[in-house]
């Protein structure tokens, strides 16, 4: 088992098209289906593989490209350093003052050693200025604790 760590920052309103953010339903529109519902399953067909906006359910991050890792590790609290890293990197950007807080920063990399320890995934995000919004996510991989059929995107 290891661990992947995956950021995203971007106009929230880009993160809030969540047909973007999920993988496509296996079945196509039916045939007679309205043209506008088939074009909106090819584009997501053609955009949620290759995308980096965050997908709604944290272990679909390995159904996206190696190139989007932004780091590997074997140890649940290197993992987590990384999260602490990231946050402490983006936290004067923070638009809450409660969000800079140490000690709930403290918490919350504590808590996310301790979830992918077990084969957990980890997704957290803050707004930043606005109208930006960072997405950090920690993703547990061979095997995935929650989507075991997933392969690494790593090879």
């Amino acid at each position: 088992m290891h661990f992947h760590g995956y950021l995203w920052t971007g106009p929230k309103q880009q993160f809030d098209q969540e047909a973007l953010r999920r993988p496509t339903h296996p079945d196509p529109p039916p045939p007679g289906s309205k043209p506008e519902l088939i074009q909106r399953y090819r584009e997501v067909v053609a955009d949620f593989p290759v995308s980096d906006l965050p997908p709604l359910e944290t272990a679909h991050w390995l159904m996206k490209p190696g190139t989007l890792v932004q780091g590997t590790w074997e140890e649940a609290k290197r993992a987590a350093e990384w999260l602490g890293e990231r946050l402490t990197e983006y936290a004067p950007r923070f638009a809450s003052a409660s969000d800079r807080d140490v000690t709930r920063m403290t918490t919350l990399i504590d808590s996310a050693a301790d979830q992918v320890g077990w084969g957990g995934d980890v997704s957290i995000g803050f707004y930043l200025e606005r109208p930006s919004f960072l997405s950090v996510a920690l993703v547990t991989c061979s095997p995935n604790r929650s989507s075991p059929d997933l392969n690494c995107p790593i090879r």
